[in-house]
């Protein structure tokens, strides 16, 4: 009925998602998973959330980013263009706003502790997979908002290790001068997948492997496949 109070809430005073809404924007490059999110979170009445813009690359990202000035970026690690941590960089200054900060919360597939901690040291507020619950992710943004930092349980353990010890593992410049994708692509490599079983797994063509693993052995300065394998194995990326 149009005249019920909900349980503990005054006459005439609005619920919690009518009192506030966090802005958001979504970045992923799969358009059928920002439609999923969206529809799982978006019903703004209902969750609170408010989806103001949407990116599947960095480029796009960084300018629906700059025009909407989101309270929280929902930001898959690996993007076409230099991967989250390239949105991250690029949006440094708007990150550290007094006034309207916009917050980073990473929401993807890998739960590998290098794009964990990739993404932490870049500014992103928290991490969490995509096995995350529409209802949690509702509460991981609004938390994020607040300035919380959030964590899928088993990740929180990478960035403590990572920031807490004395024995972190200190920061590779070598494995920096990688973008997200091509470190996706040497790992692939360094386990012994062929270019074409790299361009399954990642959605794209056997061309733009060659291309990557091309940017990879040119960055690190090394001649082959093995020499790249026998660099990942022994930073323990394989």
């Amino acid at each position: 009925m149009s005249g019920e109070t909900a349980p503990g809430q005054a006459s005439g005073e609005p619920a919690e998602a009518e009192r506030r809404r966090v802005r958001v924007v979504l970045v992923d490059d799969h358009r059928m998973f920002r439609a999923g999110v969206q529809a799982e979170i978006g019903e703004t009445a209902t969750t609170g959330v408010e989806v103001v813009g949407e990116a599947g690359d960095v480029d796009q990202a960084v300018s629906v980013i700059t025009a909407t000035r989101p309270d929280v970026v929902l930001l898959d690690v690996h993007l076409p263009g230099g991967g989250g941590v390239e949105v991250l960089r690029r949006s440094a200054s708007l990150m550290g706003a007094i006034d309207q900060p916009v917050r980073f919360l990473a929401l993807s597939v890998s739960d590998a502790a290098e794009d964990v901690i990739g993404v932490i040291r870049g500014g992103a507020r928290g991490y969490v997979t995509k096995t995350i619950t529409g209802a949690d992710l509702v509460n991981a943004i609004f938390r994020v908002a607040d300035g919380d930092a959030v964590f899928s349980p088993r990740l929180a353990g990478f960035v403590l290790d990572a920031f807490a010890s004395s024995d972190a593992t200190p920061v590779d410049e070598d494995l920096d001068r990688l973008t997200q994708r091509e470190r996706e692509v040497l790992r692939l490599i360094a386990r012994g997948y062929a270019y074409k079983e790299i361009a399954k797994q990642l959605f794209i063509s056997i061309k733009t492997v060659e291309s990557h693993v091309s940017a990879v052995l040119r960055k690190l300065q090394l001649s082959n496949r093995h020499e790249l394998t026998r660099w990942a194995t022994a930073r323990r990326l394989v």
